[in-house]
Formats: structure tokens, C-alpha cells, sequence
């Protein structure tokens, strides 16, 4: 065992120094050789070369000790590359895999916080943002006792502010292509979908401008009722926020939708 030990050091030594040696080594029939070196490659950060032996030992060693080791420093080797998208297509398959391993729990918050990692700024397609929130949840579901739970439920928060700012930037498009009638059920909707949402008092102030420019903008049987909306969402804010920075725009918006009215028969 010992000589064995010292010629897996060597070996691996040697390796780092050699392309030769290196696919001398790939091209041998000894797995367990390959498997040292493989790990030892892995402990020295060489994770480029310990996959390429771990690639080749897959169906060698599946469904054993040394398979589920593998498989799941596989995974760890294209995080550590930052390749998040093997990643958790690695993590993910050693949960199904090995499910009762003592790594399965790890492999499982692993995979989603890949999901997480790849989720893009609010502006763009959100795919990878509810596929991370979908694993998060699956994963708080099967370990609710894990250590990792906190962490999880604050990934998933932030995911969920991201989706929130993208709503909300959507809303405010509406309003500036000048389609009323959208930007307002979009407000609502972001409201009715985010209670608690941080951009409360800018959506107020949002529809209260977008109700008074929806009446400047229709028939004379719809400005009433617009105007009078506009007015509401006004005093809301003022209600909810009377310390809001916001106040003398609302003061200033609902005093022009008060002047019309007076002006409507």
C-alpha cells in the first residue's frame, strides 16, 4: 500500500509536468490507478485533467462507493470552473443517483443555487430565475430541518425581487408607450402579486399619473371617471406615506384632476 501510495504521488508529479505521461495514463486499462491519480488531480485544483479521468471512470465504477464519489466532485469540478450549467445538471443527477447519500442533501441546494448563479439581471428572459425558485422550493420541501434552509429562502427572496423589478419596469413601459389602459392593470396586478413590494409608493404615484394622462387622452363619457381614479390613488399615497418624498407631485396631479372636474358637466 505504501509503495502503491508513492507511486500515485510520483505519477501525479510527474503528470502535471507531462502531457505524455498524462495520456499514458488516460489510455491505461488500470481503473484504480486512474481513480487515485483522478482524485489527486482534484485536491491539487487540477480540475480540468480529473475530469477528463472522471469521465472515463463513470461506467466503470457506477452505483458503487467510488461512482458516487465521481459523479459528485464531477460536479464540484465544473463549479469550481464556474460552467454552472453542467454544474447542476451534475448536482441534480447525483440527487437522483444517490439519493440517500449523506451528500444528497448538499448535491441537492448545490443544483439550485447553480440555478441561481444563472439567473440573469431583471431585463432579460427569466427562465433560468423560475427554474432556480422551483429547485429552492423543492429543496426547503424535502430538508426542511437543513442547516441550508435560511440560505435558501434568502435566494429565493432575491429571486423573487428580481421578478418583482422586471413587473415593475414593465409597468412603467406601458406607461411611457402611452398605453394606459395596460400600464394601469399592470400596476394592479403588481400590487395585487407584491403586497409588500419595496416600489408601493412610486406605483401609486405611477397610476395616479397614468389615470390623469388616460383621461386627458379619452372621450368625454370616460374623463370623469379617470379623473376621479386619479384623485383616489392620490389620496392613497398620501394616506399610506405622508412623510413620502412623492407628496407634492400628488398634490400638484391631483390638483389639476380636481380643476377638470369642475370643468365636466
Amino acid at each position: 500500500m505504501k509503495n502503491r501510495i508513492l507511486i500515485i504521488a510520483i505519477f501525479s508529479l510527474v503528470a502535471l509536468c507531462s502531457c505524455n505521461d498524462f495520456n499514458r495514463m488516460i489510455k491505461s486499462t488500470d481503473n484504480d490507478m486512474k481513480y487515485e491519480v483522478a482524485m489527486d488531480f482534484y485536491e491539487r485544483g487540477d480540475y480540468n485533467r480529473a475530469l477528463q479521468l472522471f469521465d472515463l471512470l463513470q461506467a466503470s465504477f457506477r452505483n458503487t462507493p467510488r461512482g458516487e464519489n465521481i459523479t459528485y466532485k464531477t460536479a464540484q469540478c465544473y463549479y469550481y470552473q464556474k460552467d454552472y450549467e453542467i454544474a447542476g445538471y451534475y448536482f441534480n443527477r447525483f440527487t437522483q443517483s444517490y439519493s440517500f447519500s449523506k451528500d444528497a442533501e448538499k448535491a441537492a441546494f448545490m443544483s439550485a443555487y447553480c440555478s441561481y448563479l444563472l439567473s440573469p439581471e431583471a431585463g432579460l428572459d427569466q427562465t433560468n430565475t423560475y427554474t432556480a425558485i422551483n429547485q429552492l422550493k423543492g429543496f426547503i420541501e424535502r430538508f426542511p430541518q437543513s442547516d441550508s434552509l435560511a440560505r435558501a429562502q434568502q435566494l429565493m427572496d432575491n429571486l423573487n425581487e428580481k421578478l418583482e423589478e422586471k413587473d415593475y419596469n414593465i409597468c412603467k413601459l406601458y406607461y411611457r408607450m402611452e398605453n394606459y389602459s395596460a400600464a394601469i392593470t399592470s400596476f394592479e396586478n403588481l400590487l395585487k402579486k407584491y403586497p409588500n413590494t419595496k416600489h408601493r409608493e412610486e406605483v401609486l404615484l405611477n397610476m395616479a399619473l397614468t389615470y390623469y394622462d388616460f383621461a386627458e387622452n379619452s372621450i368625454s363619457e370616460k374623463q370623469r371617471e379617470r379623473y376621479e381614479s386619479c384623485i383616489e390613488q392620490c389620496n392613497t399615497l398620501s394616506y399610506l406615506f405622508p412623510e413620502s418624498s412623492y407628496l407634492r407631485d400628488v398634490q400638484n396631479v391631483s390638483a389639476k384632476a380636481r380643476k377638470k372636474l369642475e370643468n365636466i358637466q
